[in-house]
């Protein structure tokens, strides 16, 4: 359940595995400041571009995985080419996702809930969700070291091993895509009505 959390709804309707996306009384600012007019505003600058981009690249890192693991599935990569391909690639979307959630809880999350006490409840689910991202990111590292600890043993334990850790990635990507969407929807919004230099 998110930290602070005060809306009269059942709390668990919002929980990332659950929601389909933020209640307008969270992002409150949404429906002022729609995505399709994000960029033609005049207080979206560098910050905002730079946020959209890191979500983008993620967004793409993670697709690079799921196809690099479908193509090994298919039989269109071998073992040493999916190993190859996939490790240094997991690795590096691993780091990004992590040091990007953590400069967001030490440095721009604060900053936004000083800005208007309404955007605490967001902030607060915001949080939360990068601690079920977090359980699902180690379930999926999880996953894609025994995947990769099968690779010698042959086509059973590698298909058993690739099996889980597709779920587990699915999974994990699924919570993510969710995540960067309404997290985009509060503080996209947030830096138009409040300029980048507020929270930058």
């Amino acid at each position: 359940m998110a930290k602070g959390w005060s809306m009269t709804e059942d709390p668990n309707a919002w929980l990332l595995a659950n929601r389909l996306g933020l209640p307008g009384t969270i992002a409150y600012l949404r429906d002022t400041y729609p995505a399709p007019e994000w960029r033609k505003h005049h207080n979206f600058g560098e910050l905002a571009t730079f946020w959209l981009q890191v979500h983008a690249s993620l967004r793409e890192q993670g697709g690079q995985l799921q196809q690099i693991m479908h193509a090994f599935r298919e039989g269109v990569l071998d073992a040493a080419s999916f190993q190859q391909a996939f490790v240094p690639r997991f690795n590096h979307f691993l780091q990004h996702l992590e040091g990007h959630h953590r400069i967001e809880d030490s440095v721009y999350f604060p900053r936004f809930r000083a800005l208007d006490p309404r955007m605490g409840p967001g902030f607060d689910l915001l949080e939360n969700d990068h601690d079920l991202i977090h359980s699902a990111l180690v379930a999926a590292l999880d996953g894609a070291r025994d995947l990769v600890a099968a690779l010698p043993r042959g086509a059973v334990s590698v298909q058993d091993a690739s099996d889980r850790y597709a779920d587990a990635t699915d999974r994990m990507m699924a919570l993510l895509a969710r995540h960067l969407a309404d997290e985009e929807d509060l503080v996209i919004p947030a830096m138009l009505e409040h300029g980048e230099r507020s929270v930058g």
